[in-house]
This record gives structure tokens, C-alpha cells and sequence, in this order.
């Protein structure tokens, strides 16, 4: 789910990846559905390459983002709650408790929220791949 959707640095929201060009990648808006280019110059991550810092190694950033989801119930977070930097980390700690402190900086937690409220309000909840979900269940039985 997450590989195919993309962060392109210079602009806003994320993207969902269309198809592969010749010498540039077809992408779509998550939030309004408007199609665009993204050429070789432009650094472009896709977020299931992403990965959070924390004190036993890296979290995948689906990791972090369904355990957003189930702290929140799958609702959008109001950001405006989110301003202060106390707040920030107070949030993060709520979802990932052994966040390294250090590494993760607030700029990136508040890029976190963002990116979770445009999927959730785009009706993307499937943060983990199908074989991560599969395995996590087998555990709990």
C-alpha cells in the first residue's frame, strides 16, 4: 500500500504513483486527484521506504502509522493541537515509546501527522503490507 505512494520534495501532500515514463513518472494527487509529472531531478521517496528512529533500530513507517491509527481510531488528528513542541513529543511518545529522542526531530513528527491525516482522509487505512497484517495475526492466536 504505502510503495506506491509518494513524497516529492518542493511540493505539498503526497502522491500515488501512476506509471513509469521514459524519462519521468506519472503521479497523482492523493487529496484532489489531479495527475502531474515528476522528472528525474526531483527527489522522489516513496513511503514504504521511510523509517522512524528508535532506541532498539529503525520502524517502518507503516509501523508507526497504524499505531496511529489504532491510538486514534482511524480519525483524523487536529493539528492545531500539535503547535508546541511539548506537544509534539508528547504525541509521538503515545505511539512510539522508545522513539530516539535525538534523531527524530519535531519538524518530522509534525510531517507525520500531515501525512496521516491526507491518507485518512483520503481513505487509505491499510498502512502495513498483506504479509505484515498476516503474520501479526497468526501471533495473536
Amino acid at each position: 500500500m504505502l510503495k506506491e505512494i509518494l513524497a516529492i520534495s518542493g511540493r505539498p501532500g503526497l502522491y500515488r504513483l501512476v506509471k513509469y515514463g521514459k524519462n519521468a513518472i506519472i503521479v497523482e494527487n492523493v487529496t484532489d486527484k489531479k495527475r502531474s509529472t515528476a522528472h528525474q531531478r526531483d527527489k522522489v521517496i516513496s513511503l514504504g521506504d521511510i523509517s522512524m528512529y528508535t532506541e532498539s533500530g529503525d520502524k517502518p513507517l507503516g509501523e508507526v502509522l497504524e499505531a496511529v491509527k489504532n491510538k486514534y481510531d482511524a480519525k483524523p488528528l487536529n493539528t492545531a493541537d500539535y503547535k508546541e513542541p511539548a506537544a509534539l513529543q508528547e504525541f509521538f511518545k503515545g505511539v512510539v515509546p522508545d522513539f530516539d529522542v535525538d534523531r527524530v526531530y519535531n519538524t518530522d513528527i509534525k510531517k507525520l501527522i500531515n501525512w496521516y491525516n491526507i491518507l485518512i482522509n483520503s481513505g487509505m487505512t491499510d498502512f502495513l503490507p498483506k504479509e505484515e497484517e498476516e503474520t501479526k495475526e497468526e501471533t495473536k492466536e
